[in-house]
């Protein structure tokens, strides 16, 4: 499995209440994580928690507990600090009980957009995908 959006379109790597540009303008993202905002939210505060106990930002943490689970996920990067915390990322091992913790409060999300029209059912059929402000 080669897991895209490592960080949830920065949502794993932003304390509760920060934002960024691209969560405020990123249409798709919202129809892809909004849904879900509750649930996840519960799981970002561990996440900032646990990344303040180990004295680590919050982006080393969730990239390490994803590389706990797959070999290599894919990190998009568009400032130094990205590719920085990213590596450190790689060296940070969580231990069996903060793994547990994070996973805890888990749900597997509903997949959207592209994921959820990927189907057999739909596979012969002609497609046009986009990334804006469409409905699905």
């Amino acid at each position: 499995m080669t897991p895209y959006s490592a960080l949830a379109g920065g949502r794993l790597a932003k304390y509760p209440g920060e934002t960024s540009k691209r969560m405020q303008e990123d249409s798709y993202a919202r129809l892809k994580y909004d849904a879900a905002a509750e649930q996840d939210g519960a799981i970002i505060s561990r996440i900032a928690l646990l990344a303040e106990k180990r004295g680590v930002s919050m982006t080393e943490i969730s990239l390490a507990w994803l590389m706990a689970k797959v070999t290599s996920p894919i990190v998009g990067a568009t400032k130094l600090h990205h590719v920085e915390a990213a590596a450190k990322a790689a060296e940070l091992k969580l231990s069996e009980e903060e793994l547990s913790y994070l996973e805890e409060l888990y749900i597997p999300h509903k997949l959207v957009g592209v994921m959820a029209q990927n189907t057999q059912d739909t596979a012969k059929e002609s497609h046009v995908w986009s990334a804006g402000n469409q409905k699905i």
